[in-house]
């Protein structure tokens, strides 16, 4: 089992993967945060939610990232860097990354609890990583023994998780979604007639087909998957 440190590693190297960099930075756990106010201004934060839960954010200088036109605006540095977050949250394990936001991180890089990393190119600092892992004991001890399993369920009755109704998925490349207009097509991955996949916190837990109620779109559960489907 992966411990809270080596959590924090791993996300930072997953994250250098997948930068949309013109080469693989590295990156270097800092001892205190030497990232300016000014850089974290405008910084690319998220926020994961599941059995380990994490808020992270990007800090990169300016040029390191592949200018884009200036009619791109359709394309923000959160999408671009979205694919990059996405791999970093995914070594926590089950979940779901509920939004990807550029914003200002100086009360994440600042607190005690984050982990700061320095993405460097070489010995030139690039940019700057940092993961503030969330515990989420307090729900496991719900579960602890000596209490009745309907009082323990009970205490978290109201706590609010992310369901998730896909049709499909899709890659496309920058240049392809800048090229998007009305009446464009986007193929999916999946059948026409094939079941909606129904996610909790990002994990398959139903199949379903998409109906209509009341002119609102709503989903017509088929099947309830059990745990060894739902991990696949």
């Amino acid at each position: 089992m992966k411990t809270t440190l080596s959590l924090h590693a791993a996300a930072a190297n997953a994250l250098v993967e997948l930068l949309p960099t013109s080469t693989v930075l590295s990156p270097r756990e800092a001892a205190v945060n030497t990232a300016p106010k000014s850089e974290l201004a405008s910084a690319v934060l998220g926020s994961f939610i599941g059995a380990s839960s994490a808020d992270v954010a990007v800090v990169l200088l300016e040029g390191v990232l592949p200018e884009t036109p200036a009619s791109a605006d359709l394309v923000s540095p959160a999408d671009v860097l979205r694919p990059a977050i996405e791999a970093a949250t995914a070594v926590l394990g089950a979940g779901v990354l509920s939004d990807v936001r550029v914003s200002d991180a100086d009360s994440l890089f600042e607190d005690s609890e984050s982990e700061i990393y320095e993405l460097l190119n070489g010995q030139t600092l690039q940019g700057w990583f940092a993961i503030r892992v969330r515990d989420n004991s307090a729900a496991t001890k719900l579960l602890a023994d000596g209490e009745p399993m309907a009082g323990k369920l009970g205490r978290i009755n109201n706590v609010e998780m992310a369901l998730t109704v896909e049709i499909g998925r899709t890659r496309m490349a920058v240049r392809d979604v800048l090229n998007l207009e009305p009446g464009g097509v986007i193929e999916l991955d999946r059948s026409a007639g094939a079941p909606a996949d129904v996610l909790l916190n990002g994990r398959l837990i139903a199949h379903g087909e998409v109906v209509v109620v009341d002119q609102d779109y709503a989903v017509r559960i088929t099947k309830i998957l059990d745990v060894v489907e739902g991990s696949h």
